[in-house]
């Protein structure tokens, strides 16, 4: 791997993939980008913008080499970064597996294949049989539409090979994204999970208006939750203190621009969660996560009563107002 000269290319057409987008034309002279649609690509290179995320963030088209093909993208790209919904990827890469087991691949998706009830990088090694050495994890916190900004913001690589941990933070760093690494994939990646349910959470309760007080103890409890599960389920040394847990938790539970705090703030003002979801623009992960994680654990028996919460709210049909104040007297 090299940064400079690897081929990079990026499969997904959303916000988060704009951002990570942006974020590597820093570093690389060219990338190769999927998108589903052709009709997308054709307006996109009208407006040197992506036509539906981030219009702000504007491309020199002589540097994106578009592809409307995922394998055609995976065979001339050195780097495969991820960054769809974790619900559409079996789809996007059913045709793929020939093409991925000796690649390199980042994945910034902050989601489970529920399918499965698995990890990314779990997923990627058991049905593509790449090699867990081979991967890497964006975690955060990071928005994607402070990266459009070029607001200051700090994310976290993890990969189980140190050398490759640190090229692939070279691959995002820039004078608005600090990175560090890390060999916690595990961790990260299930913290990027949970901290969407969480924010589910935290939203119902300011639908409810629960005031800044609850969602503060709300956090402290949540971060300690997260910590019970990935501790049973992955136990290495770790800070959870550290950005890529608590931050990645603390800004999707707080800022204006999580998805998953807005399903939780819709559910809470009254509306059902299928109409929920027909409101929102972009899928919140933490809706299938949700059920995920709700099952992974019938195995490991952690206490998750903010997660549990949740998955009766989405799930059994609980009524929000009275699952929160059931939580509320759990917290401490």
């Amino acid at each position: 791997m090299n940064v400079k000269t690897d081929k990079v290319g990026i499969i997904g057409s959303g916000s988060w993939a704009t951002a990570i987008a942006k974020m590597v034309l820093e570093n690389v002279s060219q990338i190769n980008w999927f998108f589903r649609r052709k009709d997308t690509i054709e307006m996109f290179k009208e407006l040197n913008a992506n036509p539906r995320y981030l219009q702000s963030v504007e491309f020199d088209l002589n540097r994106v080499h578009f592809y409307n093909n995922v394998n055609d993208l995976i065979k001339d790209s050195d780097i495969i970064v991820l960054a769809v919904p974790s619900a559409f990827l079996p789809e996007v890469l059913k045709r793929s597996k020939k093409y991925l087991a000796k690649k390199h691949i980042l994945s910034g998706i902050k989601g489970i294949v529920s399918k499965e009830n698995l990890l990314v990088l779990e997923y990627l090694n058991k049905n593509f049989a790449v090699p867990l050495v081979n991967m890497g994890v964006i975690a955060g916190p990071c928005h994607a539409e402070e990266v459009a900004l070029e607001k200051l913001s700090y994310l976290t690589i993890a990969s189980l090979d140190e050398a490759k941990a640190s090229r692939f933070a070279r691959l995002l760093h820039s004078g608005y994204i600090y990175t560090s690494i890390s060999d916690d994939i595990w961790g990260t990646e299930y913290n990027s999970v949970m901290k969407n349910i969480i924010a589910i959470c935290a939203g119902v309760a300011h639908g409810l208006r629960y005031g800044d007080n609850f969602q503060a103890t709300l956090v402290s409890n949540a971060i300690q939750e997260i910590k019970r599960f990935v501790d049973t389920v992955h136990p290495i040394s770790r800070d959870i203190k550290d950005s890529a847990y608590l931050g990645d938790l603390m800004v999707t539970v707080y800022s204006q621009f999580s998805r998953n705090r807005m399903l939780g703030t819709m559910i809470g003002k009254g509306y059902s969660v299928k109409n929920a979801f027909l409101d929102m623009n972009m899928v919140a992960e933490g809706y299938y996560a949700s059920r995920s994680i709700h099952e992974i654990n019938k195995k490991h028996q952690v206490e998750l009563p903010i997660c549990e919460a949740v998955y009766r709210i989405l799930y059994e049909n609980a009524p929000p107002k009275k699952e929160i104040k059931q939580l509320s007297l759990k917290l401490s």
